[in-house]
């Protein structure tokens, strides 16, 4: 068929937010199921429940999703919520990805309930597999996003602060890698949008990161928490609608694949976003975009995200082999200028000069 269609979720954010539950997702059915983490059931079911407590809306049943985005739990649970009209996905990123591609298999409307601010998977269309020993099988390409995303700020401020530090890591690299990969193009309309929106992926985390990570800490709920909340998952997720994949990585992305190689970093459990962070000043040392790399540097440092390659426990001797792997991937397939394995280590040197 010859047209573009572009969907966006609409959300809904405040401490009362699954009171609104019933309102919005009436329309779609009379029956839901609700599918999740342990941890992010622990914390949301008993609020969704009490929500739509003699609102008509019935839950079906309440489901653990599996501890993996695999094909195999999607395979588990498709029986188990049959009887249901729409899936209520509450959780961190694989489980909203798993209940996302199930919603797509089986052709119902989907609402997500994310309890951390880690990710934007509660706001994209896009969902990513991976086998169940958690190694990468495949990214789920779909033009559907999410019906609607209830954020419960109160939840994300009692969860873990890591995911929220990791989280503002993984959203300012949209920023940089689409103005990057978008160099000297002039893009479509949807693109264009996405890329202008990009600036809200970094600006706000520059500006109030460092006040939001401390009212996390304390388990507060703040304007300062909330606008970030809002960059990590809205911000970043509706420019992940807009733009086409090869805008929304790049070489920060690159990097980071680069040091999945590395038994140290899943040794020592460094999160995603956490080493995305480093890859940012990597990148944008190779770019020569000092100006830029040192408001991200002084950032990483006033929260404590990494600027050095021992804060993620790699070494020198490791680079030639991080580089060879980041070229492996898409995510520089589209690059304003051919990467090398030579400037990745050369860039990633030089940024370990500039912070001794």
């Amino acid at each position: 068929m010859n047209f573009q269609e572009t969907l966006f979720p609409g959300y809904t954010i405040g401490e009362d937010a699954y009171q609104n539950i019933p309102a919005v997702c009436a329309p779609f059915g009379k029956k839901a199921a609700i599918i999740g983490g342990k941890h992010a059931l622990a914390a949301a079911e008993e609020k969704i429940r009490r929500a739509v407590e003699g609102s008509g809306i019935e839950v079906t049943g309440t489901y653990w999703y599996g501890g993996e985005a695999s094909v195999e739990n999607i395979a588990m649970l498709e029986p188990q919520v049959k009887e249901a009209d729409m899936l209520f996905a509450v959780g961190g990123g694989k489980a909203i990805d798993t209940v996302k591609v199930l919603a797509h298999m089986t052709h119902r409307p989907f609402f997500t309930f994310p309890t951390i601010a880690s990710t934007c998977a509660s706001c994209t269309s896009l969902g990513i597999l991976y086998h169940p020993d958690g190694s990468l099988r495949e990214y789920s390409f779909s033009k559907i996003p999410p019906n609607h995303i209830f954020i419960d700020p109160q939840i994300i401020a009692d969860a873990p602060v890591k995911y929220l530090w990791a989280g503002m890591g993984d959203t300012m690299a949209k920023h940089f890698e689409c103005t990057t990969s978008s160099r000297g193009d002039v893009p479509s309309h949807s693109d264009a949008m996405g890329i202008a929106l990009s600036s809200m992926c970094a600006e706000p985390i520059l500006r109030w990161g460092q006040k939001a990570m401390e009212d996390c800490k304390a388990h507060q709920v703040t304007y300062e928490l909330t606008e970030i909340i809002l960059s990590i998952i809205v911000s970043t997720g509706l420019v992940s609608n807009f733009v086409q994949v090869d805008y929304t990585t790049g070489l920060a992305h690159a990097i980071y694949n680069g040091f999945t190689i590395l038994p140290s970093t899943e040794e020592h459990h460094h999160l995603h976003g956490e080493v995305v962070s480093y890859g940012i000043l990597a990148m944008l040392t190779i770019d020569k975009k000092y100006e830029e790399r040192d408001k991200v540097l002084a950032f990483n440092r006033s929260i404590g995200l990494p600027t050095r390659l021992s804060d993620i426990h790699a070494k020198p001797e490791d680079l030639p082999a991080v580089a060879e792997k980041a070229l492996q991937g898409i995510d520089v397939r589209k690059w304003p200028y051919a990467v090398t394995v030579e400037m990745i280590v050369d860039g990633i040197q030089e940024l370990e000069a500039a912070t001794e």
